[in-house]
């Protein structure tokens, strides 16, 4: 049947027309995710190629850095103890401050903002919690660490509504609140200019100490990831079975599978090397019971960003904030709780970094803290400019930086070398993001 051509355009005119115009399909191959543009597991991943190689690499970049730190300190430390069950404990426990922290800074750098007093906002947490442990407060280690993270969230509303309702650009507001906070922490300290968590007689110190330092029962945690791994493959099973059934759109079968096989082996390999013996004279094993407060952490803002309005909000205005506003969302309300939760986390973060050291004192690196934070953020594949982020890159980006850290450590280099790998890593990570921003506006702009 031949196609009617009202106008009398000639054919080779319309052929040429179509040679040169947009291929709409190869532009939205890039810009939709491939998990809805594929209908099977060898589409999908033709789909993620096509997005990679159009700037877009996902996690691709910080998955390739961690493996490569690990196979050069493998091959470099002493009798390749990078690898050992102890060391990696130790490195999961290094790396636990930073992975909350780039978490908590995710939320600031997801609207294209800093904040600057994340580290000291950490100490404040981490203060209050063992101040209300000790034993002229004597509180339940529960209402210590709600009340710490309430102040730190405090601190973030106070930010937020300063940044928002004046104006005043965020990287000012937060570097006074890096040496405000800085000054407040000396103060609650007072002269004696610590707190400490290590007495064993007062139990709710027993408990803070134990975030880092206790450890779940090997029986415990096997039964613990069974738990979480049928809960999470029933949810992804049913989530996208009942949209295939409903025709709306779905993952592949097999990415599903993928994903819940993909979980079964971190989790399964976590909890083997855990319950491995660490100890050298006495039995040391179990799972330390910082990691389970991670993955709930990693759950709870996951969902909060990729599962609720506010998170679709949050990116809207990370991407746009002017046609979010058009559209009607409350950007300042947004950008505020963003502040909210970035202190509150960072409150957590100094939790466990009281945990790990027994306590605060005036001596807490602050200004290096927020350097790791924003360092491990964008490390793990969050966008400085905004938009562009999820949680699990504040987790993956943690774990480089407390790779390099461990990793260094046991070569027995000194701090500098550490500063100076963990640029050239920020160095690269940002110049991967300027790279890949620049190649999807450039398709954009072709097609």
């Amino acid at each position: 049947m031949t196609a009617i051509n009202p106008q009398n355009v000639p054919d080779a005119a319309i052929a040429a027309e179509a040679e040169t115009a947009p291929d709409l399909t190869a532009a939205a191959v890039d810009v939709i995710p491939p998990e809805i543009v594929a209908q099977s597991l060898g589409e999908y991943l033709r789909a993620w190629l096509a997005r990679v190689r159009g700037g877009d690499a996902g996690l691709l970049p910080v998955l390739v850095a961690l493996v490569a730190v690990t196979i050069v300190f493998t091959a470099v430390s002493p009798r390749h103890v990078f690898l050992s069950a102890g060391n990696l404990v130790n490195l999961f426990d290094q790396s636990a401050v930073f992975i909350v922290l780039a978490m908590g800074e995710g939320f600031v750098l997801l609207l294209g903002e800093i904040d600057l007093s994340i580290g000291y906002v950490a100490a404040i947490g981490g203060i209050v919690t063992a101040q209300l442990v000790q034993p002229n407060f004597n509180w339940p280690w529960p209402a210590a660490m709600a009340a710490g993270l309430l102040a730190c969230a405090g601190i973030g509303f106070i930010q937020g509504t300063i940044i928002t309702r004046l104006g005043i650009p965020a990287f000012v507001v937060t570097l006074a609140g890096y040496l405000f906070w800085f000054g407040v922490m000396i103060i609650i300290l007072g002269p004696a200019g610590q707190v400490g968590i290590t007495s064993a007689l007062v139990p709710g110190q027993v408990a803070l100490y134990g975030i880092v330092y206790a450890y779940i029962a090997p029986t415990i945690a096997w039964l613990g990831l069974a738990v979480i791994l049928l809960t999470l493959a029933n949810i992804l099973w049913r989530r996208d079975s009942g949209r295939r059934r409903s025709g709306l759109v779905a993952p592949p079968v097999g990415l599903t599978i993928a994903k819940i096989v993909l979980a079964a082996i971190a989790g399964i390999a976590v909890v083997f090397i855990c319950n491995l013996n660490r100890g050298v004279i006495l039995p040391v094993v179990g799972v330390p019971w910082v990691v389970p407060l991670l993955l709930i952490t990693l759950v709870l803002w996951t969902v909060l960003l990729e599962r609720t309005q506010f998170g679709r909000h949050m990116y809207a205005v990370g991407g746009n904030p002017e046609a979010s506003r058009r559209a009607g969302i409350n950007v300042s309300r947004v950008r505020t709780m963003a502040f909210v939760l970035c202190s509150m986390t960072a409150g957590l973060a100094g939790i466990i970094y009281t945990s790990q050291l027994g306590g605060v004192t005036t001596n807490i690196a602050g200004g290096s803290l927020v350097l790791y934070a924003v360092a491990a953020a964008v490390i793990g594949g969050t966008s400085l400019f905004g938009g562009r982020g999820r949680v699990i890159h504040g987790l993956l980006g943690g774990l480089v930086i407390g790779a390099i850290y461990n990793g260094l450590y046991l070569l027995g280099l000194p701090i500098q070398y550490q500063l100076i790998v963990t640029g050239l890593v920020l160095l690269a990570a940002v110049s991967v993001d300027s790279l890949s921003r620049r190649n999807r506006g450039g398709a954009l702009v072709k097609g």
